[in-house]
């Protein structure tokens, strides 16, 4: 038996050797290295190298489709087909304000996509981003925020009704970590199935998900509307290709371009290629041409702006118009990588088609590349055309070869047709449209990445007051050093993260500044419940867009026993008016702070150590208590007597906006903590840290646990 028990043993530390299949394949995650040949010191491969390589692969993919026990019904499915030619998709934010209008409470869809149109030639679907970073503010679950979003299901089922009509496909995330907010009383592949219908969309993207499970397609299935699945990664699992006709493919960019795993084992399959925080997309593009699949062109990464270069969103412009028009090829079973080449730096990938063969290829090389390039079986009768630059080629015959010649710029691409008949009206309308879209070479466009600026909202200063108003304390003025960073959970130190103060030249996550701080009133206590109510009755005021407004109020009064704890379900807009109303204003952030640590850079509003007794009691749970009274936590004063400035409530103070993103700069932290999971809106506790909430419309953006004090200006 020790045979057995070797095998066993090997079995646990190198099961590789015990259950691999017969292949000299070498995998790289997601991708699936060149050939070995081309990987020397002094690459040199033979026409019959290639030959191997690519035999070596298909073998591999029949077998493993076996092991996988392949069942390619859902790529057959006529609802689903169209996500085969779903080349270009953007994951796009809800608070990027080309998509929404909060002045005249509209989506503007069109708005959107005419950007996208102009920029870069337009997408084929769109992923709509409404949870995180905002996820966890409060108790409301990943459905709660899709249904707080403008005109709730009725402006959705609009919006994506406007998409559809531009003839973009809608995909919503779905987040199974999301296990720590309010529970939807259904299992997640029911409630997201059931929504996505309610308003129409066609897909689902698994967020942080190596493969949507199987019961989101049962789900989607039983209630009659399928859905595209397309888990964040490729399936970790191969067998789950069989249902996640869709995926995200995040791959390392060797200079030899890797074969997607995914779309070989299923060439249906559509990876979009995904690196999002890259600011220069050739790799990412070369790589998505050569293996025949899309991208993700993801520029708003939670509210920070990472555009793609004007030579990025050229060769993005032309890399989608050939896919778009040649996919019929790009899922073709006999599709073959590393096709051979005359020149080592050019890579080509082979997609056989009836009566009709396409070559995609990319440069990889910092050289232009002219000259005899490819060579394949002469056949007569056969035409050849350079589609990229749309010109027919006329072969040189060469034996029984006949040489085609073509020039690629360096980090460029290429896409040659050998067709058995005259080009078709497709083909020559493609070609006509590629003439004249590549007139200019790539490298006459910019290829220079900017940061985009933002600036703070202007805050109008009110009558300076000589006596205290009612309920405000006196913070005199002085020098004061004020040093802040931003509690974002991605983005690292990256220039646009965070915000850009007036006093800097770009936006970061750690600020510093000495400044002066002229003197100021700031409320004692943020606003309670009963001071709002007695705005609203004597202003009547009502918002125009009124979805969450003090939603834990019912029949226009807060519930019994609340009138001294702070008022929430107000957004900005709402708190602003309130201010205006009783003569003062919302605080700088600066001032807010002074107020918390006054001259002494105090950690917290009390002294440098934290004391849970001076807070609210966190609250863990599912569902969402209520804050405390304003003042059940006296003792929490600062060297100037305000009070109730942490753990509690967040508050509004600024807010920044850049051409894409607006966001209010939120202090003190709240009483609540989802838990489970990291992805949740991270708490801010010290006075040197704040919190950044992206702003949508006053609908999404009032919380349960954001409210606001007001501050005045002091002669």
């Amino acid at each position: 038996m020790k045979w057995l028990t070797a095998v066993l043993s090997c079995a646990l530390v190198c099961p590789s050797l015990v259950f691999a299949q017969d292949t000299t394949a070498k995998f790289d995650e997601e991708g699936i290295l060149a050939p070995a040949c081309l990987q020397a010191a002094q690459p040199l491969c033979t026409n019959e190298d290639l030959d191997k390589y690519a035999a070596d692969l298909r073998h591999w993919r029949m077998e493993h489709r076996v092991r996988m026990g392949f069942d390619d019904a859902y790529y057959h499915n006529p609802a689903l087909q169209w996500t085969q030619s779903s080349f270009i998709q953007p994951q796009m934010m809800v608070e990027d304000r080309n998509f929404y209008d909060p002045v005249n409470h509209r989506y503007t869809v069109d708005r959107y996509l005419d950007d996208l149109e102009k920029r870069y030639g337009g997408i084929d679907s769109v992923l709509i981003w409404h949870t995180y970073p905002n996820i966890g503010i409060d108790n409301r679950n990943q459905y709660d925020m899709l249904r707080a979003m403008p005109g709730g299901l009725d402006g959705l089922r609009q919006m994506v009704a406007d998409f559809h009509r531009r003839g973009v496909r809608v995909f919503f995330p779905v987040m199974l970590w999301d296990q720590g907010t309010r529970d939807e009383g259904k299992p997640n592949w029911q409630a997201t199935a059931e929504l996505m219908k309610a308003i129409g969309a066609d897909g689902v993207n698994g967020d942080t998900l190596d493969g949507v499970p199987l019961a989101f397609r049962t789900a989607a299935d039983a209630i009659d509307h399928p859905l595209a699945l397309e888990p964040e990664a490729d399936p970790a699992h191969d067998e789950m290709l069989a249902w996640n006709t869709m995926s995200w493919g995040y791959f390392n960019y060797p200079y030899l371009p890797e074969v997607s795993k995914g779309k070989w084992l299923v060439p249906a399959h559509m990876v979009n290629v995904c690196s999002r925080w890259r600011r220069d997309k050739t790799d990412n593009l070369q790589m998505a041409w050569f293996n025949g699949i899309g991208y993700e062109s993801w520029e708003n990464v939670w509210g920070i702006w990472n555009g793609i270069t004007p030579r990025d969103d050229e060769a993005l412009r032309r890399v989608a118009t050939l896919e778009r028009g040649l996919a019929d090829f790009l899922v073709s079973q006999d599709w073959r990588p590393y096709s051979p080449t005359a020149t080592y730096g050019l890579f080509a990938s082979e997609f056989p088609g009836d009566h009709a063969t396409l070559w995609t290829l990319v440069n990889r090389g910092q050289f232009n590349v002219d000259g005899p390039q490819l060579r394949v079986p002469f056949q007569a009768g056969m035409h050849y055309y350079d589609l990229y630059h749309g010109a027919e080629l006329t072969p040189e015959r060469t034996g029984a070869d006949a040489v085609l010649s073509l020039d690629v710029e360096a980090q460029g691409y290429a896409a040659v047709l050998a067709s058995e008949q005259p080009a078709n009206e497709k083909i020559a309308k493609l070609m006509q449209v590629m003439k004249s879209m590549t007139a200019q070479p790539l490298s006459s466009f910019s290829h220079e990445w900017k940061f985009v600026p933002q600036q703070i909202v202007p805050i109008d200063a009110t009558n300076k007051y000589s006596a205290a108003p009612d309920g405000m304390v006196k913070i005199p003025g002085g020098a004061f050093y004020f040093k802040v960073n931003g509690i974002e959970i991605e983005g690292d130190n990256d220039i646009g993260v965070d915000v850009q103060y007036p006093w800097e030249d770009s936006p970061r996550r750690f600020h510093s500044h000495d400044m002066q701080v002229h003197a100021f009133w700031m409320d004692e206590y943020p606003v309670t419940n009963a001071q709002f109510k007695k705005f609203i009755a004597a202003t009547s005021y009502h918002p125009a867009d009124d979805l969450n407004f003090l939603k834990d109020w019912k029949d226009g009064n807060y519930p019994a026993g609340w009138e001294n704890k702070p008022v929430t379900w107000v957004s900005i807009e709402d708190a602003r008016a309130y201010a205006k109303w009783t003569g003062k204003r919302l605080p700088h952030e600066w001032e807010w702070q002074y107020a918390a640590q006054g001259t002494n850079a105090l950690i917290y509003p009390w002294g440098n150590e934290w004391n849970p007794s001076f807070v609210p009691q966190t609250d863990k749970s599912r569902t969402l208590r209520g804050p405390d009274d304003v003042n059940a936590h006296d003792q929490a004063t600062t060297p100037f007597g305000v009070r109730d400035l942490i753990g509690n409530i967040w508050q509004y103070t600024d807010e920044f906006q850049d051409e894409h993103t607006r966001a209010a700069i939120l202090r003190g932290g709240s009483y609540y903590q989802p838990q489970g999971s990291g992805w949740y809106f991270p708490q801010a506790y010290r006075n040197d840290q704040h919190g950044k909430l992206l702003l949508m419309a006053p609908s999404k953006d009032r919380s349960a646990t954001v409210g606001f004090r007001c501050a005045a200006d002091a002669q």
